[in-house]
């Protein structure tokens, strides 16, 4: 909000609106409610300021918003830390990797082909999308398109990296054993 509140001013389905047409939505998966929600969070920490309410036609009362200094200010540390620091973020595929070993090889392996051809979908899908704007909107906007890819992609080849493994039998695991093992060592108690 605060970036595009650098801008221009604008209300929130301004804010919306172009979002959406940037596809930025994408990467920050913003629910529409959430956005009122992050803009009175924004107000009342004076990071942004109501510059004018009004109403065009029978449409509802818009508030347009405007950045304050203060809002700059931070808007500016917080891209400059998270630009420079990584910071590890989980997700969910990380954590099903973590418990992979619950379902049996042959499963698994059928599971991550299903997710390969799902990326590659979404992979092409995003390509299609950011080659229809290249042309017209200049590369810095389409950068964390581009950057959304190439995770993409390093998953695809990295979980079909797996999945081949899985099939050729380089990387093997026997579920019951695996599960009879942690029940002799939780009815033995910790080790000291």
């Amino acid at each position: 909000m605060l970036s595009l509140l650098r801008q221009s001013p604008m209300h929130p389905y301004l804010m919306r609106r172009l979002l959406r047409e940037r596809h930025t939505d994408e990467v920050l998966e913003l629910k529409p409610g959430s956005l009122y929600h992050a803009i009175g969070r924004l107000e009342r920490a004076n990071l942004i300021a109501a510059e004018t309410r009004g109403r065009e036609g029978k449409r509802p009362e818009r508030t347009v918003y405007r950045i304050t200094p203060a809002g700059e200010e931070r808007l500016l540390e917080m891209l400059r830390q998270i630009l420079a620091v990584p910071r590890h973020e989980a997700s969910e595929f990380m954590a099903a990797m973590s418990f992979l070993v619950h379902v049996a090889p042959k499963e698994a392996r059928a599971l991550l082909e299903a997710r390969c051809g799902v990326l590659k979908r979404e992979i092409d899908e995003r390509e299609s999308a950011v080659a229809l704007v290249r042309d017209r909107v200049a590369r810095i906007h389409l950068v964390e398109s581009e950057y959304l890819l190439a995770v993409q992609r390093a998953e695809l080849d990295w979980t079909r990296e797996l999945a081949k493994q899985i099939e050729t039998g380089e990387l093997n695991w026997d579920v019951e054993e695996i599960l009879r093992e942690a029940a002799r060592e939780a009815s033995e108690g910790p080790k000291e």
